[in-house]
This record gives structure tokens, C-alpha cells and sequence, in this order.
């Protein structure tokens, strides 16, 4: 038998332990589910192997280790087009992590990352990531504390 699905919730494996579950999954198409902060994560639909446009993975209870291993993952997947990871126990670091993977990407038409802990530093970077896309039409960015500086740099963005 081989391993398909993987728990670890609660365990406390932090930053360090997911991009170590990050870097393993980029060899290792046969692990299906992984569970790292209390929410299963389907590892073929965020590799893109089993193709899909859209993933709401919002309230499901994700933290910051999820959020490495989505970025990862997402990293390459040429299908992915909506990705919404708001409301969840993702910081702004988690939530600018996916930020910078799609900056590179440039394929997501929506995201959400609404209640991401999103401040004006963070608003100010997913600013300079608004101007350089062409694709990007719906952004969710509500709860967050961006703050009039943040917003300011977001205005300046849509000129």
C-alpha cells in the first residue's frame, strides 16, 4: 500500500515542517489529502492534475501551514483561474505568500482573501501585484485592516 492521505492537524509543525511537506510534494503525486492545520487539502486540484478553474477553500479552518503548501502547489497549475482562502487562520504573510506565487502565475481572474489580517504594508504589495495584472477582475479584500493608506495605495494602483 501506499500512503494517499496524511493528517498532522494539530500538531504544531509550523512554517518550517509545511515547506518540508512543500518541497516533498513536488516529487510525490501520490499523496492525495493532506491535513495539516484542520482542513484537508486536495493535493490533485491544487497541483492542477485534476483540473479545475475554481477552489473555495474560505472558513475552512486553514492556517498558515496550509498556505505554504497551496502556494506551492498552485505554483504550477496552468488551470486554476478563482482561488478564494478568506476567512481562515492565514496571516498576512500567508495570504502575501499566495500573492507573490500569483504574481508570478498571473492566471487567478478572482481572489479572495478576505479576513487574512491583510495591513497597509500588505495592501500597499497586493497593490503593485493589482497593476500588473491583466487578467485579475475580482479581488476580495473585506475585513482585513488595510487601513487608508493601504486603500490609497490600492486607488493609485487602478489609474
Amino acid at each position: 500500500e501506499v500512503l494517499t492521505t496524511l493528517v498532522l492537524s494539530h500538531n504544531g509543525i509550523g512554517p518550517t515542517g509545511a515547506t518540508a511537506f512543500a518541497e516533498a510534494l513536488q516529487g510525490n503525486e501520490v499523496l492525495t489529502k493532506l491535513n495539516l492545520d484542520g482542513h484537508e487539502l486536495d493535493l490533485p486540484k491544487l497541483r492542477g492534475t485534476d483540473p479545475v478553474e475554481s477552489l473555495d477553500l474560505s472558513g475552512k479552518d486553514l492556517g498558515p501551514a496550509s498556505a505554504i503548501v497551496i502556494t506551492s502547489l498552485i505554483a504550477g497549475n496552468v488551470v486554476l483561474t478563482s482561488l478564494d482562502v478568506g476567512a481562515n487562520g492565514l496571516t498576512e504573510e500567508a495570504a502575501l505568500g499566495i500573492v507573490r506565487v500569483e504574481r508570478q502565475r498571473n492566471m487567478l481572474t478572482s481572489l479572495g482573501l478576505h479576513n487574512c489580517g491583510i495591513g497597509p504594508t500588505g495592501a500597499a504589495e497586493i497593490a503593485e501585484y493589482v497593476s500588473g495584472s491583466a487578467v485579475l477582475t475580482d479581488l476580495q479584500l473585506g475585513n482585513n485592516r488595510v487601513r487608508a493608506e493601504g486603500a490609497a495605495a490600492i486607488a493609485e494602483a487602478l489609474r
